[in-house]
């Protein structure tokens, strides 16, 4: 089944898990150097792309704060051909379980 032009799909791949991770880290310090907060990036918990002009990158990632672990959604918009990104949504989703073994 194909997925219809603009749609959004999963994140697959060895090379675009890399480029995921990346952006993540992208904005966690953008989020950090706007809100003067030190969240500490841990690791990508879901991923998710949609081709518009460039890419859309919905990010669910897992952060800690004060000791804390954190489940955070992050929108970045990436047009590689013109070395661009940009981070259009942070927010926080929920407490992550304390049992996690990241």
């Amino acid at each position: 089944m194909a997925t219809p032009l603009g749609g959004i799909t999963q994140v697959e791949g060895s090379a675009n898990l890399l480029e995921v991770d990346s952006l993540a880290r992208f904005a966690v310090d953008d989020y950090n150097k706007k809100q003067n907060s030190v969240l500490e990036f841990k690791r990508v918990v879901n991923a998710k792309q949609q081709v518009v002009a460039g890419t859309m990158y919905y990010i669910t990632l897992e952060v800690t704060e004060g000791g804390h672990k954190k489940v955070y959604e992050a929108k970045v918009w990436v047009k590689p051909w013109q070395d661009f990104k940009e981070v259009q949504e942070f927010k926080l989703v929920a407490d992550a379980p304390s049992d996690s073994s990241a």
